[in-house]
């Protein structure tokens, strides 16, 4: 069986949590009290979505576990957060 060493980035904003090869294997993140939703694609922020979540309408935190091994994305894992105060990402 292979491992990976599996890493975590915060993000505040819309950005990148990794540059190349990369699984998502959880996500915790921060509500603002607005409904609000946390997309995450392969390519940029022009690319392929892998994971649409949508987010609550109430400040708290929640988190979502991946099954498996994660969801992959080949190029770069582009995560853009509307009304999400920060979201840690779980990847490697």
């Amino acid at each position: 069986m292979s491992h990976t060493d599996v890493s975590s980035v915060t993000l505040t904003a819309t950005g990148t949590v990794h540059t190349g090869l990369t699984r998502i294997r959880g996500i915790y993140f921060v509500s603002s009290g607005s409904a609000g939703s946390i997309t995450i694609k392969d390519g940029g922020a022009s690319g392929t979505t892998k994971i649409l979540m949508a987010t609550p309408a109430a400040v708290g935190s929640d988190n979502m576990l991946m099954p498996s091994n994660g969801v992959l994305f080949r190029t770069d894992a582009h995560v853009t957060l509307s009304n999400v105060t920060s979201a840690t990402f779980i990847h490697g």
